[in-house]
């Protein structure tokens, strides 16, 4: 296995797993609307995105990260917002090795820490992340508005 940071040279490998990836959280297969999103992420240095590929140069699942702060904490966070391994390889540690690259990119980059959210019914996510040492949020509520 091999794990790269993507530019645009994978767009095309980051698009087809993106697209899966929003087809396992219920939303409409758009890879013509998630090209454009996710080139600009890339070509703005908006997120860091990890892609693993097997021996052979598939890819395999990937990481997208988003770079914040926080003023309690006066520190820099990654935000760790997608993360999808393909069916054909999970339950093979692919997701335990691309969250521990992302952990190796937010030290590098001074990040305090590394914060993420998960379905309240993704129970196989809850468990990886818990065995890796996440701590579930007990002191805050995630609230979000739409203002399209």
């Amino acid at each position: 296995m091999n794990i790269k940071q993507a530019s645009l040279e994978e767009l095309n490998d980051l698009v087809n797993l993106f697209d899966q990836y929003m087809v396992f959280y219920k939303q409409p297969s758009a890879p013509h609307k998630y090209r454009p999103y996710l080139g600009e992420r890339l070509m703005n240095n908006d997120a860091t995105v990890f892609i693993a590929y097997n021996k052979v140069g598939e890819a395999m699942g990937f990481v997208l990260n988003y770079h914040s702060f926080s003023s309690v904490s006066l520190g820099r966070i990654m935000v760790l917002n997608d993360l999808f391994i393909a069916p054909a390889y999970r339950r093979q540690g692919l997701a335990n090795e691309l969250i521990h690259r992302v952990v190796r990119e937010a030290r590098n980059t001074g990040a305090i820490r590394v914060d993420l959210n998960t379905a309240q019914d993704n129970f196989s996510a809850q468990a990886l992340y818990e065995k890796l040492g996440f701590v579930k949020d007990t002191e805050y509520f995630s609230y979000n508005l739409s203002v399209k």
